[in-house]
């Protein structure tokens, strides 16, 4: 923090009157007491110790009500000139946009789980971010758009995590009840739309992108490529494709590049096909579009790869805050209001 003057040429404005009325007044003072025709003289009537006693109190209340009421007009012009702060530190930035991108092919689904449980653990802390999910297998659906409504982030979340589970293995879905199969049912209306293709990562990543504004299909203007709010996908997937999907992944990385939208990659499969080439091509495609990449090969659980994504996210955005300037006239105000009220005492205290 340091002190600056917001209207510096406000202060020097009102020095210059100030001083005009100081000159005017002695002067019209001088010209008053030349006029005076009779001079008295109270030296007999304060001959007394008493009478002495009470001018000199007088002198020394009139001394300090005129230093009081100088100092009070010396901080009236300092709060003309509006005293404000510097903050030069970071701020921490709570204007991030965030969208959970998961993939529900029957592969995919448990991971889906622990992404969901994670993310309602960080909500907790959030201020000011918005968060939205979008599921997808053959074809998108939007669960809830951007909001900062945490309450119902929270109800939709659980929701979510609600109906997936137990969804571990095939033996979990063929042991269901049909109550729980219903509601998972439910949870991926809409996500399988197109016949004999499952887990199209491009398509799902290009709309979970049309959730944040200013992304636009297939090009970047100058209208949406500077963002005020940093935008990020979370894209939780094992990349497997089944079928000819409209983007690629590259593709649609591509376009979430050229529009500032950053997306990380969260690999969701099993540990065994952490070196297949289908979950290396996702790495070197998130990466190259300067995104994280994450698996769980170096021992870390999903919770803690999500939370990993999270804090460098955080980091970045705190990094690009700007310093700002605030108005900070607290301490003046009150050496002002302390100023007038001993000035106020001295005059009453004259008065009697």
């Amino acid at each position: 923090m340091m002190l600056t003057w917001h209207w510096p040429w406000a202060a020097l404005a009102g020095v210059l009157v100030s001083l005009a009325l100081i000159v005017l007044i002695m002067a019209f003072s001088r010209h008053a007491s030349g006029a005076d025709e009779a001079v008295f003289s109270l030296d007999d009537d304060l001959n007394t110790e008493h009478a002495s006693k009470l001018f000199r109190q007088w002198r020394a209340l009139n001394r300090v009500a005129a230093a009081m009421l100088a100092i009070a007009l010396a901080l009236g012009i300092a709060l003309v000139a509006r005293p404000s702060q510097v903050d030069a530190s970071d701020e921490r930035s709570s204007s991030r946009d965030i969208v959970l991108c998961l993939d529900v092919s029957g592969s995919t689904l448990p991971y889906d789980r622990e992404v969901i449980d994670t993310y309602l653990e960080l909500i907790r802390h959030f201020e000011g971010e918005r968060i939205g999910l979008s599921i997808f297998n053959s074809t998108s659906r939007t669960v809830f758009p951007l909001t900062d409504d945490y309450e119902l982030v929270t109800k939709q979340l659980t929701a979510a995590s609600k109906a997936l589970k137990g969804v571990e293995t095939q033996d979990d879905i063929d042991n269901m009840s049909d109550a729980d199969y219903q509601k998972i049912a439910d949870w991926l209306e809409g996500t399988q739309n197109r016949k004999d293709a499952t887990s199209l990562i491009g398509d799902g990543v290009v709309s979970c992108a049309a959730m944040l504004p200013g992304f636009a299909y297939g090009s970047a203007t100058a209208a949406n490529a500077e963002r005020q709010r940093a935008a990020s996908i979370v894209l939780a997937t094992d990349n497997v494709v089944s079928g000819k999907p409209t983007y690629t992944l590259s593709e649609a990385l591509d376009l979430t590049q050229q529009t500032k939208i950053s997306v990380d990659g969260l690999y969701s499969g099993p540990k065994s096909s952490e070196g297949d080439q289908a979950t290396l091509d996702m790495k070197s495609a998130i990466e190259s579009h300067g995104g994280v990449f994450l698996t769980q090969s170096n021992g870390q659980s999903v919770n803690e790869l999500v939370k990993d994504i999270q804090s460098r996210r955080d980091t970045e955005s705190s990094n690009k805050a700007k310093a700002s300037m605030s108005d900070a006239p607290g301490w003046w105000t009150l050496a002002l209001v302390v100023a007038m009220i001993v000035a106020m005492i001295c005059a009453w205290r004259l008065k009697r």
